[in-house]
């Protein structure tokens, strides 16, 4: 059973930081190219960035570049996004997906 499974979300501040994990299981994770999604109040299902099954190819959402940075640890099926330089308009729900598959998402709330 595929699974994936997002940690890290919560309350910041405007500026502030936070690094958002996907754990993932039931698939040969380093064989697939994984992807951040996140849904906004503002602009609905956004794609966030996506990086390649080996980690050397990354991409990027234009508002968030320079600001995250995906990656993965393929030796413990996990996938991350650091978020630095947080804005209220980074508020949403963050999933991770891949092989076809999403997890639950966790709330990232951006406010002073």
């Amino acid at each position: 059973e595929v699974q994936l499974v997002e940690s890290g979300g919560g309350l910041v501040q405007p500026g502030g930081s936070l690094r958002l994990s996907c754990a993932a299981s039931g698939f040969a994770f380093s064989s697939y190219w994984m992807y951040w999604v996140r849904q906004t109040p503002g602009k609905g299902l956004e794609w966030v960035s996506a990086i390649n099954g080996g980690g050397g190819s990354t991409y990027y959402l234009d508002s968030v570049k320079g600001r995250f940075t995906v990656s993965r640890d393929n030796a413990k099926n996990t996938l991350y996004l650091q978020m630095t330089n947080l804005k209220t308009e980074d508020t949403g729900v963050y999933f991770c997906a891949g092989c076809n598959y999403w997890g639950q998402g966790t709330q990232v709330t951006v406010s002073s």
